[in-house]
């Protein structure tokens, strides 16, 4: 009986649902100002590497704001005849974790990818450097856009936005920063924003030092990576040495207790 009044509260909750006598998008909606205090500051960038433009990180983080509070509801009908703080709590943390768990998923993508994910930016600007030597900085932005990283096309148009403007401060570039934190992203936007300030008289010295900054940041990030595939290489073989070990132990092990029931 009690299984068969969990299913009915269920069923009932999903046809209110579908018909729209209650919806759980209008309610995110309503109460939008206090789920969006949730939300993680670098949500946005997590969901541009992943999926790009194909997706609205704010669509995606409504369905799952969605997802956490139907699987709070649902833990409460299992638990609707033995409410209290206990399973209440319970509930909540269940619908926490569904919640939570799009973004690590995304997080997790990141990291995997992270050295592909960190060379977009330097690359991107040692590109960017070709064009500098014959336009201004915001003009050379401009034209970069086309051939630019999907990822970063949005936030180049806002930063050149600003800049035509008449913001001539370097907050457009931080903010650029701050939306992309990749591995020293705050560094190389400061080298960009310092060389749109140069005179034309000195700006082949500057480019040198541009250029070279961001050839020893990409090769910063090629050591990491061989780096980091060395330490992996070495941990499984570690894991090898340890499981041959252990094996070779256990067949000596039966081997003398082979022979002394002989």
């Amino acid at each position: 009986m009690y299984w068969e009044i969990i299913t009915l509260a269920i069923i009932i909750l999903f046809v209110l649902n579908y018909t729209g006598r209650i919806s759980a998008s209008r309610f995110v909606s309503d109460n939008e100002v206090i789920f969006q205090k949730l939300k993680e500051k670098d949500w946005d960038f997590y969901v541009k590497i992943r999926y790009g433009d194909t997706v609205n990180p704010d669509f995606l983080f409504t369905k799952r704001v969605q997802n956490g509070l139907i699987i709070i509801v649902i833990m409460l009908c299992f638990f609707i005849s033995n409410l209290s703080y206990v399973t209440i709590l319970f509930s909540l943390i269940a619908g926490y974790l569904v919640f939570k768990m799009q973004y690590n998923n995304l997080k997790n993508y990141y990291k995997r990818h992270l050295h592909e994910i960190d060379a977009m930016l330097p690359h991107y600007l040692k590109s960017l450097e070709i064009l500098i030597q014959h336009y201004t900085v915001p003009v050379a932005l401009g034209k970069s856009i086309e051939d630019a990283p999907a990822i970063f096309k949005d936030g180049l148009q806002e930063l050149i936005s600003q800049i035509n403007s008449g913001d001539s401060s370097i907050n457009p570039y931080m903010q650029f920063a701050k939306v992309y934190p990749v591995r020293d992203s705050m560094r190389m936007m400061r080298l960009l924003y310092r060389l749109s300030l140069g005179r034309q008289e000195h700006k082949q010295e500057q480019l040198i030092t541009f250029s070279r900054t961001i050839s020893n940041l990409q090769q910063k990030a090629r050591e990491i990576k061989y780096k980091e595939r060395l330490d992996k290489m070495e941990k499984k073989t570690m894991q090898m040495l340890v499981v041959t070990g252990v094996g070779v132990m256990i067949l000596l092990v039966l081997a003398v207790l082979m022979m002394m029931n002989m």
